[in-house]
């Protein structure tokens, strides 16, 4: 109550009405966008060999290739009818343009949820994740044999034209809105999601909210300097309110923000890199072994599209993400985001330290399930953790330069998975993914705030 007048924040509202159909149209958008996303990415694992077996590229431009798909993560429909190597770089790289937008969405329906089930619903929001990875597999299983990786492309970029189809009925987020001062559109945004999910509003005015509004205070200074909050008059802020734009990027380089921008980079990247490499990792050591060993001639002969022991692989492992999802619920709000991340990276060390010297194919399958189990769950939690910890002047901002720090853990891990293998260097290969998850979990025990159960802050502190 401010001058015995009744308010209430946003939050406050997102709490009263709870998660109902709203919300849910809100995580079906979202995740159709992480579907799309995911089948792009698993490409890599399927037709990187297929391209190069149809015109006999060396081991350096299959590299090449997963390279500039990776680097920037419309077109996907385009590429199937690439008549050349060139071109199929070229429509790649525009399908990854598009792919730059998907952590936009993870903010946008984080901006909804209310603050007591967040964790559980941002898990839930990455099993889309999930679901793409595995729905592409079992396209490739059922299309790269008989149609080969152009219809596979072709089929991977139809959840993208959903988003198109149904992207009117999209809203603003009533936060964002209220940070620009736009109080009556974020009043009437509340009130037509109060009106789907038959609830009422909190009774009296809408607060902007210009306070930090989380709980159990820490020691650490920059704990301290992300928690306070500056008491202003909120017509006044409102007016200086910025998000967005290159003020955005620097304010994530802020006193208030660098240790946990750095650290954010930091471990973005390493997950980025872990994750793509065991996908890559998957087909390549069966490859790599098999090129090494006294099978070389004949398999640089294979057709590889019709390597069904390939498409079961990656069947497999991709399930790895299933467990990896209800583990990653499962301690996600019991034993913290930070402690999650951390324990899972180094559990990974121990599913992948057996590769450094080669195994039978049915080892080395067992043995990326369980990495892709840990780093599945601990990428996971990196998501819900990210816009926890920025507030909403610069959250997707915040969030949207991390993923694209880790692009370039995608470009490098193409490097190791394929070249490095392909080499016969294989463990060079998985030492340099060790010393990643190690260097990574390190990184995390260093992040200064644990977001679980927190409400979501609005405002950088002065």
């Amino acid at each position: 109550m401010e001058d015995g007048v009744s308010t209430y924040t946003v939050d406050e509202a997102l709490i009263s009405m709870g998660f109902g159909k709203f919300q849910a149209f809100v995580l079906a958008y979202s995740g159709m966008a992480k579907i799309s996303e995911a089948m792009e990415m698993m490409l890599l694992s399927f037709v990187g060999q297929s391209v190069q077996a149809e015109w006999e590229l060396s081991a350096q431009a299959e590299v090449g290739f997963n390279f500039t798909a990776l680097v920037t993560g419309g077109a996907g429909l385009l590429s199937a009818f690439a008549p050349n190597y060139l071109s199929l770089i070229v429509l790649r790289f525009m399908v990854g343009v598009g792919l730059g937008g998907g952590p936009v969405l993870s903010s946008w329906f984080l901006e909804f949820i209310p603050a007591p089930n967040r964790g559980t619903w941002m898990v839930i929001f990455s099993a889309f994740w999930t679901i793409g990875t595995i729905m592409e597999a079992s396209l490739a299983w059922a299309v790269m044999p008989s149609l080969g990786w152009r219809w596979l492309l072709a089929f991977s970029s139809l959840p993208s034209f959903a988003l198109l189809l149904f992207y009117p009925l999209t809203l603003e987020s009533p936060r964002y809105l209220c940070m620009k001062g736009r109080i009556a559109d974020a009043v009437q945004v509340l009130e037509t999601m109060a009106r789907l999910n038959r609830v009422a509003l909190p009774s009296g005015h809408l607060m902007s909210g210009h306070r930090m509004e989380l709980h159990e205070m820490t020691d650490s200074s920059e704990t301290s300097q992300l928690l306070s909050a500056k008491k202003t008059n909120p017509a006044a802020h409102s007016s200086k309110t910025e998000i967005g734009g290159r003020n955005a990027i620097l304010k994530l380089l802020s006193p208030n923000l660098i240790r946990s921008s750095l650290l954010l980079w930091t471990v973005f990247l390493g997950h980025a890199f872990l994750y793509y490499g065991l996908v890559l990792l998957t087909s390549e050591l069966s490859h790599g072994n098999k090129i090494c060993g006294s099978e070389g001639i004949v398999t640089m002969q294979t057709n590889h599209s019709n390597d069904a022991n390939l498409y079961r692989n990656v069947f497999i492992t991709s399930f790895g993400e299933v467990p990896g999802l209800i583990l990653s619920a499962a301690i996600v709000d019991k034993i913290g985001r930070k402690l999650s991340m951390s324990s899972m990276l180094y559990i990974s060390c121990l599913c992948i330290a057996p590769l450094m010297v080669p195994q039978t194919e049915s080892l080395t399958t067992f043995f990326l399930f369980g990495a892709r189990i840990c780093i599945s769950a601990s990428f996971i939690v990196l998501h819900i953790y990210a816009p926890e910890i920025y507030p909403t002047a610069v959250r997707a901002t915040g969030v949207g330069f991390a993923s694209s720090i880790a692009r370039f853990g995608g470009i490098l891990c193409p490097l190791v998975a394929v070249g490095l293998v392909h080499a016969c260097h294989q463990t060079a290969a998985i030492l340099i993914f060790i010393t990643v998850m190690l260097v990574s979990g390190v990184a995390v025990s260093y992040f200064p705030l644990e977001t679980s159960g927190r409400k979501l802050s609005d405002h950088i502190a002065a």
